[in-house]
């Protein structure tokens, strides 16, 4: 089959950490959809690796208990494991995850790097969709601080619904994706 027939599927995720890189954090959670059917969704809960720091201040954020995880949270491993089945199952096996982000180099940067030290693999490849910059030259914003949910949410006239849920904010951003993309 020639790459243009391969069925490009858009893959809406979105990821809560410890810290702001993979190199002083851990990926804790991911939540992923369909970007054209949000109910066929994924949520994974990871446990923190044990040589990266935890910041206070993220975890006011995202609220994420990290002695539940500790215990709860599945191995990196195994959660890179069943992410990639996930979207096998999703995609089919003829269909190309795109992966789909708001701020997708942040969120991108953590599964890549999950996907190939723990899978030596990622199926998404090495780019993404970022819903952000999408906007910006959608839209003709030329600042940057203009491309935050609050300020696309009221342009786009979307009810706010960014909750630092992995999965409640990849459903989001599906929508924005699905509106951007006039498939809305």
């Amino acid at each position: 089959m020639d790459e243009a027939d391969v069925p490009e599927m858009l893959v809406s995720v979105d990821i809560e950490t410890s810290g702001q890189s993979p190199s002083v954090g851990s990926m804790l959670s991911i939540g992923a959809c369909l970007v054209h059917d949000p109910e066929v969704q994924l949520y994974l809960e990871l446990r923190p690796l044990a040589d990266r720091p935890w910041s206070d201040e993220a975890a006011e954020v995202h609220q994420l208990d990290r002695e539940r995880l500790e215990t709860e949270g599945l191995t990196p491993e195994t959660a890179m494991e069943r992410f990639a089945a996930w979207l096998v199952d999703a995609c089919g096996t003829d269909g190309r995850p795109v992966f789909v982000g708001f701020n997708a180099p942040f969120d991108w940067m953590f599964v890549a790097d999950y996907f190939w030290r723990y899978l030596g693999r990622n199926p998404f490849g090495v780019s993404a969709l970022d819903l952000k910059s999408y906007y910006m030259g959608r839209e003709g914003v030329t600042q940057w601080s203009q491309t935050r949910r609050v300020f696309i949410d009221e342009q786009l006239r979307l009810d706010p619904d960014h909750t630092h849920h992995a999965l409640d904010d990849a459903r989001g951003q599906a929508t924005i994706a699905r509106v951007l993309l006039g498939r809305e």
